[in-house]
């Protein structure tokens, strides 16, 4: 499964500290993923470095979840205080950084409260508990179906995978109910698949995973406008798109739409395991003690993380650096699309999260690997999809220098 560097033997004296580190993988490692041959070894800012010395421009930021880019000092400082002091206590007690960062994430947001988990799943999962919980306690045990989105990605838990609108994902694992999957964009089939059964409508500003499809225009207004009309509650998936990722500190602003529920993880924590569910005061008691729970979800150490990435956007003005940045980006994009049209269809997405789409047929996977092996690191979304989702604090000219590595692998295959 995993590439090795060089031509040591294992068992060989020659053998290099990657070609054993990966052996080791090959031998312990559960095999669901599917890795390159190289052992990342430290970080900074957007550059990251192997366990042979080679430098990568890492442009993908564990899946758009390094927001201030590796190794930040401000957050490796407070992460290193913050264990010297406090990691985990678990949540039958309060703790000061999970305080100050609830009072933080509400105010920067909008929202009232905060609920602290692990990861996007996890939220996701909160929300949806919430969702049928809020209808249960009014009597209406039956409303319990969610409406999603094929081509959406939720999670890989049970409760994310049944809401998750790829079948893929959920292969195997035999039945998962209570979510119907409509085309991604269309009013008419939401409207067609609401009923008296209906909890919840959850929906992505940007299909992520699905490719980094935006939301059709009026789509998610008109979505909160039948929620509206339905007595039904609209959940945000901002895991991907949340802590500024789009420009704003979640892209549902951008268009004008509040949900009643949002789920966060990814970026809130710089690179920190943390996630977050946000909702407004009408929902604060649907989840009473024993409904709901994490053992880690919370904890100091997380906290902390969390709240300076909150800190150093807020007072370093990113955001508004994301929208510039993300233009900059979208005109270099369109400009290799232009350069090679037999190769890359079209460049879309948001902000500092976005996609070049290439043409069917075009081997996405080889490309990928070319990138590697040039020093570029990307991810790949929906298929066809090469994604870019790079650190917050990325500079102008490491996005050119990323274009200009694509640029050459486009022309050495054309």
């Amino acid at each position: 499964m995993w590439g090795r560097p060089g031509s040591s033997k294992p068992g060989s004296l020659e053998m290099t500290q990657t070609a054993t580190l990966l052996e080791s993988a090959s031998m312990h490692l559960y095999q669901n993923y599917r890795q390159p041959g190289f052992v990342l070894e430290r970080g900074e800012g957007s550059w990251v470095y192997d366990t042979e010395g080679r430098k990568y421009l890492d442009l993908c930021s564990g899946i758009a979840t390094c927001t201030l880019g590796h190794c930040h000092p401000r957050l490796a400082q407070a992460i290193a205080e913050q264990a010297a002091r406090l990691m985990h206590v678990s949540n039958y007690f309060f703790n000061e950084p999970n305080l100050k960062l609830a009072q933080k994430l509400t105010q920067v947001t909008g929202y009232d409260r905060a609920l602290f988990c692990n990861s996007g799943t996890e939220a996701i999962e909160a929300s949806l508990k919430l969702a049928r919980r809020y209808f249960s306690a009014q009597g209406n045990a039956e409303r319990f179906r969610v409406i999603a989105f094929k081509n959406s990605f939720h999670g890989r838990t049970m409760g994310s995978l049944a809401v998750t609108g790829q079948e893929g994902y959920r292969e195997g694992f035999g039945p998962i109910t209570g979510a119907t999957h409509v085309p991604y964009g269309d009013i008419d089939a939401v409207t067609r698949a609401l009923g008296p059964d209906v909890a919840a409508i959850i929906v992505e500003s940007i299909q992520g995973e699905g490719g980094v499809l935006p939301a059709p225009e009026g789509f998610l207004s008109a979505l909160r406008r039948l929620c509206d009309k339905n007595g039904v509650l609209l959940i945000a998936d901002e895991v991907q798109t949340g802590i500024g990722r789009t420009g704003s500190w979640l892209s549902f602003e951008q268009f004008g739409v509040r949900a009643d529920v949002t789920a966060l993880a990814k970026g809130l924590g710089g690179g920190f395991p943390i996630g977050a569910m946000l909702c407004d005061e009408k929902f604060a008691n649907v989840l009473p003690p024993g409904s709901h729970g994490t053992t880690f979800g919370g904890n100091a150490l997380a906290s902390r993380a969390a709240l300076t990435v909150l800190e150093v956007l807020d007072e370093e003005n990113i955001l508004p650096q994301v929208v510039t940045k993300g233009q900059h980006l979208t005109q270099k994009l369109n400009e290799l699309v232009n350069r090679y049209p037999s190769q890359a269809e079209m460049a879309r997405g948001a902000g500092l999260l976005q996609a070049l789409l290439l043409r069917e047929g075009v081997d996405i996977r080889r490309i990928l690997e070319s990138a590697q092996n040039s020093g570029l690191l990307l991810t790949i979304a929906g298929g066809r999809g090469l994604r870019f989702s790079p650190a917050l604090t990325v500079s102008l000219a490491e996005l050119d220098e990323g274009v200009r590595l694509l640029d050459s692998i486009f022309k050495a295959n054309s």
